[in-house]
């Protein structure tokens, strides 16, 4: 087995309208920092994310119901912050970071350690790309 240096990875380098259709759709979502910061290092359930529990584990800013919950990290999906896991029978229920997903979580930590609050020109566009599967 071969020892790579860590600086021998570098992050890979993302269109900037790729970076910022994801940095967006991740500030019009539900889910707070620390969900994104949970999910780099440990896939997180689907039911520990929606409804009270996802509020009181720091992953929500408000309840959302299962449904919410899905298809807000289905669109996080798409946009390519997150992926599900997968286990020996075949696709879970859980979630975790791309590489995409992880520069942007470094980047809010670094800047401001929150996802910065989306603004309506934002909602609007987010809403748009959900809505006709356009990727603007």
């Amino acid at each position: 087995m071969t020892f790579i240096p860590s600086e021998a990875f570098k992050s890979i380098s993302y269109p900037d309208r790729t970076v910022k259709r994801a940095d967006r759709a991740v500030r019009c979502s539900p889910f707070q920092l620390h969900f994104f910061q949970t999910i780099r290092d440990h896939s997180v359930f689907l039911s520990a994310i929606a409804s009270n529990s996802g509020v009181e584990s720091g992953y929500t800013r408000s309840p959302v119901s299962e449904l919410v919950a899905e298809n807000s990290l289905l669109w996080l999906i798409q946009v390519g912050v997150l992926r599900r896991e997968v286990d020996g029978q075949g696709i879970t229920d859980s979630f975790r970071l791309t590489p995409l997903g992880r520069q942007l979580v470094e980047k809010w930590e670094r800047e401001a350690d929150k996802v910065p609050d989306a603004s309506l020109c934002d909602r609007l566009g987010n809403t748009v790309s959900r809505g006709f599967g356009l990727f603007v």
